[in-house]
């Protein structure tokens, strides 16, 4: 991995990548917010380069600073996109598009961010970016993001470990993890439903991790604290905001 040398203030813009709208902020080198988190939608249908030039615009709002931090939805690989299921859809909630696909297989996405903004540039998956953030680093962690999807993450004694996307893992009645408490699952079903699948899914996916500690982040999260949903003792809520305070992390980490 290239090693950078930054200013001893270095100021990091810290981009979260979401189906619905891309976050952005400003973080000091304590990883704090110097800045307002600002928010635009994400463009549909969004091929590579209209995603570059999105993130471009947005960080228009943003200046100051020395490198970038991009939490992605999809299977990331050393910058690399391999697997994107929500930006490869003609709209939100629409249909894969198959030119979509192929257009975003194996693009290189650090490498054409690193090109368009003249800093360095990291990439690595969105569930991954907010681990970052919010694990203690004591056993074998495990993150899950409830938002248009449902990411993932996984962490030993603090170390990152390969991502997987158990999200599009088998779950029941022959659906997926995400295809069952996605957020079009949520509006199908309501709140309180989805809600007991979510206490499920962690039981299910507890039931073959054997995780010591479970963080569930993304947008949706919240609406298990405000239905007073019971997760245990092992369980904790993180803010949504983590997935941008983990913008200084994956510089710290092997990622």
């Amino acid at each position: 991995m290239t090693q950078h040398k930054f200013p001893i203030d270095v100021m990091t813009l810290s981009i979260d990548v979401g189906g619905s709208g891309l976050k952005a902020a400003l973080l000091d080198k304590a990883g704090e917010m110097a800045s307002e988190r600002v928010r635009i939608e994400t463009p549909y249908p969004c091929p590579p380069e209209r995603l570059v030039s999105t993130i471009l615009e947005l960080s228009t709002q943003l200046p100051g600073f020395h490198r970038v931090s991009v939490g992605f939805p999809g299977l990331v690989r050393d910058g690399r996109v391999f697997n994107i299921p929500s930006l490869t859809k003609s709209t939100l909630e629409g249909e894969v598009d198959p030119k979509l696909v192929e257009l975003w297989d194996g693009f290189d996405l650090a490498q054409a961010l690193d090109d368009a903004f003249h800093v360095p540039v990291r990439v690595a998956n969105d569930a991954d970016v907010q681990g970052s953030a919010v694990i203690r680093g004591e056993g074998f962690e495990f993150v899950i993001t409830l938002g248009t999807g449902c990411g993932s993450a996984l962490f030993f004694d603090g170390r990152l470990l390969p991502h997987l996307e158990l999200g599009h893992a088998p779950f029941r009645k022959g659906f997926t993890y995400e295809e069952q408490i996605g957020n079009a699952a949520r509006r199908e079903v309501g709140k309180e439903r989805w809600a007991r699948r979510v206490v499920k899914a962690i039981d299910s996916f507890n039931s073959f991790l054997f995780f010591d500690h479970i963080y569930i982040g993304g947008g949706n999260a919240r609406l298990l604290v405000d239905l007073d949903v019971d997760l245990g003792p092992n369980a904790t809520i993180v803010s949504n905001t983590a997935g941008i305070l983990g913008g200084i992390a994956i510089w710290e980490r092997d990622i």
